[in-house]
């Protein structure tokens, strides 16, 4: 790390096709303010597992004494399994390295910060196993439906193909809807490999309308980012 410095930032989106923009402002903009010298770093991979380039190489730094402080912009985005998240917590604590999470008002300092931290965890924890049974029924029903995968990799959730992902857009805000729940365009987009706009353009396409907001509504795991 350069300039002696202690801070890193730590941004992660799940897939290539998904921005940092919304991650970088926000961090920056703490950063300018609290630590202006603080090392980047970035990924581009699921939050299910740890094995990450830019997230071994900070881990590599925390645990050679150059990182004393961590910020974020929201937990999900170290990791989105309880398990990993609470022994990378343990790690932080153990190596007195603050954790500073911009969305959750997180501050490892402080015994209440790291209970927060861990119901955090098990949080996004849950959101990740809860979005999965979501896509597993939607697929059942189209299955149900005659639905045949054509082409793309054994095992893909999402077929590559335009017409069968405009299906799935539908099929899972279908989902949403069955479970009381508004559809989120966002987080369909993400479990599809698409953006928030291409996923209202396959709804269009797909003659599928949004009911109306009921007041005290919610969309289906909020907005944010994935995994």
């Amino acid at each position: 790390m350069s300039g002696g410095a202690s801070t890193a930032a730590y941004l992660r989106v799940s897939t290539l096709a998904q921005s940092l923009e919304s991650q970088q402002g926000d961090i920056e903009r703490w950063c300018a303010v609290n630590a202006p010298n603080a090392t980047f770093f970035t990924d581009k991979a699921t939050g299910k597992n740890f094995n990450r380039p830019a997230f071994d190489r900070m881990l590599k730094l925390v645990n050679s004494g150059h990182i004393d402080r961590i910020v974020i912009w929201r937990l999900d985005r170290l990791g989105r399994t309880a398990s990993g998240l609470t022994s990378l917590i343990e790690v932080l604590v153990e190596r007195k390295v603050n954790l500073v999470s911009l969305k959750d008002g997180l501050d490892l300092e402080t015994p209440a910060g790291r209970l927060m931290a861990n119901v955090l965890a098990s949080v996004a924890a849950f959101e990740l196993e809860l979005r999965g049974e979501r896509v597993h029924a939607g697929l059942k029903a189209a299955y149900a439906r005659g639905y045949k995968p054509k082409g793309g990799r054994a095992g893909r959730i999402c077929d590559p193909t335009a017409r069968v992902r405009r299906q799935q857009a539908v099929i899972l805000a279908e989902a949403a809807l069955a479970a009381g729940q508004r559809p989120s365009a966002i987080k369909i987009g993400e479990v599809l490999g698409v953006s928030r706009v291409a996923v209202y353009d396959f709804w269009k396409k797909e003659g599928f309308a949004m009911p109306p907001l009921v007041r005290g509504g919610r969309e289906a795991e909020g907005n944010g980012a994935s995994e």
